[in-house]
Protein backbone atom coordinates (compact mmCIF):
# COMPACT_ATOMS: atom_id res chain seq x y z
CA UNK A 1 0.00 0.00 0.00
CA UNK A 2 1.44 3.64 -0.62
CA UNK A 3 2.63 5.96 1.64
CA UNK A 4 0.21 8.26 1.50
CA UNK A 5 -2.53 5.92 1.48
CA UNK A 6 -1.82 4.39 4.54
CA UNK A 7 -1.63 7.72 6.12
CA UNK A 8 -5.25 9.13 4.88
CA UNK A 9 -6.63 5.61 6.64
CA UNK A 10 -4.25 5.47 9.58
CA UNK A 11 -4.31 8.92 10.56
CA UNK A 12 -6.33 11.08 8.63
CA UNK A 13 -9.66 9.77 8.61
CA UNK A 14 -9.44 9.82 12.77
CA UNK A 15 -8.10 13.49 12.59
CA UNK A 16 -10.77 14.85 9.92
CA UNK A 17 -13.61 13.04 12.31
CA UNK A 18 -12.37 14.79 14.97
CA UNK A 19 -12.16 18.35 14.17
CA UNK A 20 -15.25 18.01 11.92
CA UNK A 21 -17.38 15.99 14.55
CA UNK A 22 -18.40 13.15 11.72
CA UNK A 23 -19.23 10.02 13.53
CA UNK A 24 -19.30 7.55 10.28
CA UNK A 25 -15.75 7.56 8.98
CA UNK A 26 -16.71 6.73 5.58
CA UNK A 27 -18.54 10.98 5.58
CA UNK A 28 -15.45 11.94 5.70
CA UNK A 29 -14.05 13.77 2.27
CA UNK A 30 -11.89 11.73 -0.10
CA UNK A 31 -9.50 11.74 -2.93
CA UNK A 32 -11.68 10.20 -6.13
CA UNK A 33 -9.08 11.18 -9.06
CA UNK A 34 -6.14 13.17 -10.14
CA UNK A 35 -5.81 14.60 -13.81
CA UNK A 36 -3.28 15.79 -15.57
CA UNK A 37 -3.76 17.49 -19.16
CA UNK A 38 -1.19 19.28 -20.95
CA UNK A 39 -1.64 21.31 -24.12
CA UNK A 40 0.04 20.89 -27.34
CA UNK A 41 -1.37 23.34 -29.87
CA UNK A 42 1.65 22.81 -31.84
CA UNK A 43 0.90 19.23 -32.55
CA UNK A 44 -1.65 20.11 -35.04
CA UNK A 45 1.44 20.97 -37.85
CA UNK A 46 4.23 18.40 -36.05
CA UNK A 47 2.86 15.08 -35.12
CA UNK A 48 6.09 13.86 -33.29
CA UNK A 49 5.29 16.70 -30.43
CA UNK A 50 2.18 14.29 -29.40
CA UNK A 51 5.22 11.00 -28.75
CA UNK A 52 7.70 13.15 -27.36
CA UNK A 53 4.86 14.25 -24.73
CA UNK A 54 2.91 11.10 -24.05
CA UNK A 55 6.42 9.55 -23.08
CA UNK A 56 7.20 11.61 -20.56
CA UNK A 57 3.84 12.20 -19.19
CA UNK A 58 3.80 8.07 -19.22
CA UNK A 59 7.23 8.14 -17.70
CA UNK A 60 5.82 10.46 -14.88
CA UNK A 61 2.16 8.81 -14.10
CA UNK A 62 3.23 5.10 -15.26
CA UNK A 63 -0.09 4.91 -17.40
CA UNK A 64 -0.28 5.49 -21.11
CA UNK A 65 -1.60 9.22 -21.58
CA UNK A 66 -4.82 9.70 -24.12
CA UNK A 67 -4.28 12.47 -27.03
CA UNK A 68 -7.39 14.60 -27.11
CA UNK A 69 -8.92 15.75 -29.80
CA UNK A 70 -10.49 19.41 -31.12
CA UNK A 71 -14.21 19.22 -30.46
CA UNK A 72 -14.85 22.30 -33.11
CA UNK A 73 -13.13 24.06 -35.65
CA UNK A 74 -11.60 27.60 -34.81
CA UNK A 75 -10.42 29.16 -37.63
CA UNK A 76 -8.90 31.84 -36.47
CA UNK A 77 -6.32 29.41 -34.50
CA UNK A 78 -6.52 27.23 -38.20
CA UNK A 79 -7.77 24.39 -36.33
CA UNK A 80 -9.64 21.65 -37.06
CA UNK A 81 -11.94 19.72 -35.72
CA UNK A 82 -10.14 16.07 -35.31
CA UNK A 83 -7.05 17.45 -34.82
CA UNK A 84 -5.08 17.02 -31.68
CA UNK A 85 -4.42 19.48 -29.42
CA UNK A 86 -3.31 18.24 -26.24
CA UNK A 87 -2.95 14.65 -24.18
CA UNK A 88 -4.31 13.82 -20.98
CA UNK A 89 -4.16 11.12 -18.58
CA UNK A 90 -6.91 10.44 -15.28
CA UNK A 91 -5.47 8.55 -12.47
CA UNK A 92 -7.13 6.88 -10.11
CA UNK A 93 -6.39 4.35 -7.00
CA UNK A 94 -2.72 3.10 -6.11
CA UNK A 95 -1.41 5.49 -9.16
CA UNK A 96 -3.42 8.87 -7.74
CA UNK A 97 -1.36 8.15 -4.63
CA UNK A 98 1.87 7.42 -5.64
CA UNK A 99 1.56 10.57 -8.18
CA UNK A 100 0.05 13.23 -5.16
CA UNK A 101 3.19 11.55 -3.02
CA UNK A 102 5.51 11.95 -5.59
CA UNK A 103 4.09 15.74 -6.16
CA UNK A 104 3.69 16.87 -2.94
CA UNK A 105 7.47 15.65 -1.48
CA UNK A 106 9.26 15.60 -4.37
CA UNK A 107 8.39 18.16 -7.03
CA UNK A 108 6.70 20.97 -5.06
CA UNK A 109 9.48 21.57 -3.13
CA UNK A 110 11.92 21.92 -6.18
CA UNK A 111 10.10 24.84 -7.62
CA UNK A 112 12.29 27.98 -7.62
CA UNK A 113 11.10 30.94 -5.13
CA UNK A 114 8.36 28.35 -3.73
CA UNK A 115 6.22 29.71 -1.14
CA UNK A 116 3.35 27.49 -0.95
CA UNK A 117 0.52 27.24 -3.50
CA UNK A 118 -2.22 29.35 -3.96
CA UNK A 119 -5.52 28.19 -2.43
CA UNK A 120 -7.75 30.14 -4.71
CA UNK A 121 -8.12 27.17 -7.11
CA UNK A 122 -10.71 25.76 -5.66
CA UNK A 123 -13.95 25.47 -6.86
CA UNK A 124 -17.69 25.25 -4.78
CA UNK A 125 -17.13 21.21 -4.36
CA UNK A 126 -13.76 20.63 -2.83
CA UNK A 127 -11.77 20.37 -6.00
CA UNK A 128 -8.64 21.63 -6.45
CA UNK A 129 -6.54 22.95 -9.49
CA UNK A 130 -3.01 23.23 -10.00
CA UNK A 131 -0.60 24.56 -13.01
CA UNK A 132 3.14 24.05 -13.10
CA UNK A 133 5.10 26.16 -15.98
CA UNK A 134 7.34 23.55 -16.62
CA UNK A 135 7.91 19.40 -16.71
CA UNK A 136 11.38 19.55 -15.97
CA UNK A 137 11.03 19.78 -12.19
CA UNK A 138 9.80 16.00 -12.07
CA UNK A 139 12.58 13.67 -11.90
CA UNK A 140 11.29 11.06 -14.04
CA UNK A 141 11.57 13.60 -17.65
CA UNK A 142 15.06 13.76 -19.07
CA UNK A 143 15.95 17.50 -20.05
CA UNK A 144 17.51 16.35 -23.16
CA UNK A 145 14.56 14.89 -24.56
CA UNK A 146 12.38 17.94 -24.08
CA UNK A 147 12.31 19.97 -27.40
CA UNK A 148 10.10 23.10 -25.54
CA UNK A 149 8.99 23.75 -21.96
CA UNK A 150 5.12 22.91 -21.53
CA UNK A 151 3.01 23.38 -19.02
CA UNK A 152 0.29 20.92 -16.92
CA UNK A 153 -2.81 21.62 -15.42
CA UNK A 154 -3.34 18.90 -12.71
CA UNK A 155 -6.83 19.00 -11.52
CA UNK A 156 -7.57 16.85 -7.91
CA UNK A 157 -11.22 15.61 -7.61
CA UNK A 158 -12.27 14.64 -4.29
CA UNK A 159 -15.86 14.19 -2.66
CA UNK A 160 -15.62 17.04 -0.27
CA UNK A 161 -18.59 19.10 -0.05
CA UNK A 162 -17.24 22.29 0.16
CA UNK A 163 -14.29 24.53 -0.45
CA UNK A 164 -13.29 24.32 3.34
CA UNK A 165 -13.25 20.64 3.70
CA UNK A 166 -11.55 19.94 0.54
CA UNK A 167 -8.66 22.59 1.78
CA UNK A 168 -8.13 20.59 5.09
CA UNK A 169 -8.34 17.24 3.45
CA UNK A 170 -5.06 18.35 0.66
CA UNK A 171 -3.40 19.79 3.96
CA UNK A 172 -3.86 16.56 5.90
CA UNK A 173 -2.08 14.96 3.07
CA UNK A 174 0.44 16.96 2.71
CA UNK A 175 0.01 19.89 0.35
CA UNK A 176 1.66 23.00 0.93
CA UNK A 177 -0.52 25.79 0.95
CA UNK A 178 0.59 29.26 1.79
CA UNK A 179 0.23 30.39 5.15
CA UNK A 180 -2.11 33.47 5.99
CA UNK A 181 -0.05 36.21 7.74
CA UNK A 182 -3.69 37.98 9.12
Amino acid sequence: MNRLKQKYNDEIISKFQEEVGMKNKLAVPALKKVTINVGAGDAKDDKSVLTGITTYLGALTGQKPVVTLAKKSIASFKLAAGQPVGVMVTLRGERMYAFLDKLVSIVLPKVRDFRGIDDKSFDGQGNFNLGLREQLIFPEVDYKSVDKQRGMAITIVTTAKNKEEGRRLLELLGMPFKKDLK
